[in-house]
């Protein structure tokens, strides 16, 4: 049967310091995830906080996914509860997803220690909640918490409370490193003696990755024979975080030929990875492996001569393969062929010279803090200008924004733009609630009569990097934000040590988009 692979950034992944998502930002992660090609992905836990219960009413209507299935998370019955009347399992059944995860423990330690009761109960725990759900219809797999160490600690208790889940109707038996501290030689050897204790049950795996070793565990368990993989996008995940998905997923279906993915969606990995990154507003490893903006980039002398004449001289696999691309860090021709195939994607023409201007044009913006990965509409516009197209739309002739805090303790903002829009000066003042929201609504009124269009964008996301922090307040910062019209979303960026000129920036290529969208 084919590999499964699971995905729980929505979930274990939010769980990082630092990390806090809005309800929008989980839709968003989560359609991305299906563009992927996951086969799993653990939506929350409902019932444990409002958001992710807002998450999976709104995701059962607005979500269509065409790849994955969604999984909701919980635990099992509490030790002195009864399955019937339990809110957490009531709060899965509601969450109306055909997959439900539930955590059990299968270390006896945590059963004295954390649970405070007896043996036989934690066992009973684990039978009844699985026959509960599986009996309300739902698909049930469930997460063996601290399997690993309860195993090597006491092997028969381990071994009974997976299979009294396997027994009454979990269809994956999770084997969780929930501590991390795992070595792939541990793994290999608890598995290998799994085999001949539960044959039959499809087993599943689940590591974190305090000990460095999350990757190569589950490459050990697949080896091994497991039918499911766990992890997180980008390694997101508590403590050390999870098994990451970035480098799991490639090195499965590039080292070990498993169809995990199709050729066409690991193609999107590095976009998808770096996209995440930026909504979960963390900056992504440079040096992460294969999506990386440096995982492929070579400095000059040796390794570039070898590629000129061998691309797989110093790659361990073809960049592209994942969505990324070779960088030469000081060559004319690094890049080339991803700016003709951004430009394809966008329909707009593209030849040699500007494909170089174009890229020279790129390194030098990226150095100064801009970052395209994930502002398509923001190259849209760079090619635009570069092929020697005016914007014909509106002139900037200038804008202010200032900030009022009342005695109340209320605070607005209000903007006035001042633009040239077919030969008529146009003056306008817009409140919001910040100052990019009162950009906004005074840019819409000033164009609204001359593009009606318009008012059907929408600013779906605003975020704000600090790119240099040791500069304080003076820092440079970068200013992604998204717009979307009633089918498709864009991305752009603005860079300035002025956070409200790097948000005008930002904005002011949004709109232009979506009105030349409109007019084409």
């Amino acid at each position: 049967m084919a590999l499964e692979i699971y995905d729980t950034t929505l979930r274990d992944g939010t769980q990082q310091e630092g990390i806090s998502l809005t309800v929008n930002d989980k839709l968003r992660v989560a359609g991305l995830l299906d563009d992927l090609g996951v086969d799993y992905i653990e939506g929350g836990w409902p019932g444990a906080n409002r958001k992710d219960t807002e998450f999976f009413k709104r995701a059962i209507s607005e979500l269509d996914l065409k790849n994955a299935k969604l999984s909701a998370f919980g635990s099992t019955r509490r030790p002195n509860g009864e399955v019937e009347t339990d809110p957490l399992l009531r709060s899965l059944l509601e969450a109306e997803t055909e997959i439900v995860t539930i955590v059990g423990k299968t270390w006896d330690y945590h059963v004295q220690e954390a649970l405070r009761t007896s043996e036989d109960i934690a066992i009973r725990m684990i039978a009844e909640s699985v026959e509960f759900l599986v009996g309300h219809g739902r698909r049930v797999f469930f997460d063996a918490e601290h399997f690993f160490d309860g195993y090597l600690d006491n092997p028969d208790f381990a071994l009974k409370a997976i299979l009294a889940a396997h027994e009454f109707g979990a269809e994956r038996l999770v084997l969780c490193d929930t501590n991390g501290g795992m070595l792939p030689t541990q793994v290999h050897d608890v598995l290998n003696k799994l085999k001949t204790q539960i044959p039959g049950a499809e087993l599943g795996v689940h590591f974190h990755n305090d000990s460095g070793c999350a990757v190569a565990s589950s490459i050990t368990s697949v080896n091994a024979g497991v039918r499911q993989v766990q992890g997180c996008v980008n390694g997101y995940g508590e403590r050390a975080g999870n098994a990451d998905l970035s480098v799991l997923l490639p090195d499965l279906a590039l080292k070990m030929d498993q169809p995990v993915l199709e050729n066409s969606q690991l193609e999107m990995l590095s976009p998808i990875a770096h996209h995440i990154a930026e909504i979960v507003n963390i900056s992504l490893d440079a040096q992460r492996p294969y999506v990386g903006t440096s995982a492929f980039a070579h400095k000059a002398g040796l390794h570039t001569s070898a590629l000129a004449r061998r691309r797989d001289a110093y790659e361990h696999e073809n960049p592209a393969a994942v969505g990324n691309r070779t960088r030469m860090v000081v060559s004319e021709l690094a890049g080339k062929a991803s700016v003709y195939s951004k430009a394809a994607e966008l329909g707009l023409p593209m030849d040699d010279d500007l494909a170089y201007r174009v890229l020279e044009e790129v390194k030098s913006l990226e150095h100064g803090g801009y970052q395209f990965e994930a502002a398509d509409g923001s190259f849209e516009m760079l090619v635009r200008t570069m092929s020697g197209w005016k914007n014909d739309l509106f002139a900037l002739e200038s804008f202010r924004v200032f900030s009022e805090h009342h005695a109340d303790g209320g605070v607005i903002a209000e903007a006035t733009v001042k633009l040239s829009v077919q030969g008529q000066r146009k003056v306008s003042t817009g409140e919001g609630a910040g100052p990019v929201n009162a950009l906004d609504v005074a840019f819409r009124k000033a164009l609204q009569d001359h593009y009606p269009a318009i008012m059907a964008l929408h600013l779906t996301d605003y975020r704000v990097r600090v790119l240099d922090s040791g500069d304080g307040t003076s820092a440079t910062t970068r200013v992604l934000l998204e717009m979307s019209d009633s089918t498709n979303s864009w991305s752009t960026v603005g860079v300035h040590e002025n956070v409200i000129e790097a948000s005008f920036k930002a904005l002011q290529e949004a709109l232009t988009i979506g009105l030349i969208r409109a007019h084409e």
